[in-house]
């Protein structure tokens, strides 16, 4: 799983660099489905029934599951793009978040938005260990997003409708993970539990729609959101980001959270 996640790393740092006005959509799907299958991976979003691209790209109002097209990137709009391979029958799967033309081109509201679910990402990582409970990543999302919140003077709303989830030998397998909190406590967290946290959060509530297409998930206000996403492996002396190229070690520490990479691949 390592390597499935290394190689989605690797591709959203690449798209990183490539996302810029005048660049299309599908234009950054080709570029990602090439790094991966050069690399010895399968875009795994190709094989979910229906879906045809190796990405999602889900532009300003749109939450997820944004089709790759024609549509040019212009600066200031804000693009979530969430990524899957599949290596060795494995999965990885993650998601980033970035302001095309750069920071210096976002408005504030929105580079608030983005920061805001970023740390919400690790917020709702950190709270996952063996012996604790699942759903204890929503409550910790969901609290980070509220001093955010509080913080920047601004309303932001948490998508209930779609969740994170379990992943390994397939990209979407139980248990599905919530990005806010609920009342149950949720199953109990083992040593080599693997999941994908992905908080979705909008500039205003949390209502959506789904667009003709199918596939296309919009707020319903018109708000913009954005979209964060690792592969996490819980382990007994801690944490290991899979998707990071780093494999988190940073991320960890900055949220005071215990880095237990099971080898040194990468």
């Amino acid at each position: 799983m390592r390597e499935a996640g290394l190689l989605v790393g690797r591709t959203l740092e690449m798209l990183a660099t490539q996302v810029r006005p005048g660049v299309t959509t599908l234009e950054l799907d080709r570029l990602a489905e090439a790094f991966i299958r050069d690399h010895g991976g399968v875009p795994n979003f190709q094989l979910v029934p229906g879906y045809r691209h190796t990405l999602c790209t889900s532009v300003n109002d749109e939450v997820v599951h944004g089709i790759p097209g024609p549509r040019v990137l212009e600066a200031g709009d804000i693009v979530s793009i969430d990524c899957g391979a599949e290596v060795k029958g494995w999965n990885g799967d993650a998601a980033f978040t970035a302001v095309v033309g750069g920071r210096e081109a976002g408005r504030p509201e929105d580079l608030d938005l983005i920061d805001a679910t970023e740390a919400s990402l690790y917020a709702g990582i950190a709270a996952m260990e063996v012996g604790g409970r699942l759903y204890a990543v929503g409550d910790a999302v969901e609290a980070s997003i509220e001093a955010a919140a509080t913080r920047d003077g601004r309303t932001y709303g948490v998508v209930d409708e779609y969740v994170g989830h379990g992943i390994g030998t397939e990209m979407h397998m139980d248990p599905q993970i919530p990005n806010y909190a609920v009342r149950e406590a949720g199953p109990k967290l083992v040593d080599g539990f693997t999941g994908a946290i992905e908080p979705m959060v909008t500039l205003g509530g949390i209502d959506t729609t789904v667009q003709a297409d199918d596939w296309t998930v919009v707020t319903a206000d018109g708000s913009r959101a954005a979209h964060w996403e690792h592969s996490v492996a819980v382990r007994e002396g801690g944490l290991w980001i899979l998707t990071a190229v780093d494999g988190g070690k940073a991320a960890l520490a900055a949220v005071g959270a215990a880095y237990a990479p099971l080898d040194a691949i990468g």
